[in-house]
């Protein structure tokens, strides 16, 4: 049996709840970053196979930007945070003010690249510091790295692994929003990707109660 066959409705449950948790620490964060209120939600959280993972990315060939980390501790793998172009470029030119702004014009400034760092360490540290208090497992995220380039290309080197005992990934998905004078506007909405190695499933099922 293959792991993504033991995840049952309750512990995707489980998983988008500690998403929430972490989703609600993050909004803190960017609220006093981008000096508004910020609201931040999981809506679901899918165990999906490789092909459909890249489907709702857009495609293989789709480009992307990807913030990418390693997980270290008593769980390891690999996260992504990928976000499409115009949505990471909206959120760009709204934290750091400039409105010429755009991924998909590079050469890109230092300003906005540290800015979509920024973001992609606030929200994998937070989602990562609310699954390491539920489960009592020591996580640790490495320092994050952005790339903008085709989905297969920024992903692929991190399923080599996993896909020698499975062929799913675990996708949360995030919404990021704001309030401007009391108006609710989209701002971000993207895909968390969770690879853990495949000897950290064991742990993991453990830490959720899954035996």
């Amino acid at each position: 049996m293959g792991y993504e066959e033991s995840f049952t409705s309750d512990h995707l449950d489980v998983l988008r709840e500690i998403g929430n948790i972490g989703a609600g620490h993050a909004a803190t964060a960017l609220s006093k970053l981008l000096n508004k209120k910020i609201d931040m939600k999981v809506p679901n959280v899918n165990v999906v196979s490789f092909d459909e993972m890249m489907d709702l990315a857009g495609g293989a060939d789709n480009i992307v930007v990807t913030v990418f980390l390693r997980i270290e501790g008593e769980v390891t793998g690999s996260m992504f945070f990928v976000l499409p172009l115009e949505k990471a470029s909206n959120f760009i030119r709204k934290m750091v003010g400039d409105e010429s702004f755009s991924f998909s014009h590079p050469p890109y400034s230092e300003i906005g690249l540290s800015a979509m760092q920024e973001l992609g360490n606030i929200l994998s540290g937070s989602y990562l510091s609310s699954l390491s208090d539920f489960t009592n497992l020591n996580l640790l995220p490495s320092v994050p790295a952005l790339s903008v380039d085709m989905v297969g290309a920024v992903i692929g080197f991190g399923l080599v692994e996993i896909s020698q005992r499975g062929d799913h990934v675990i996708v949360i998905n995030t919404e990021l929003s704001e309030y401007e004078n009391e108006e609710k506007s989209e701002l971000v909405e993207g895909q968390f990707i969770l690879l853990p190695d495949p000897d950290s499933y064991q742990t993991l099922f453990r830490s959720l109660g899954v035996e």
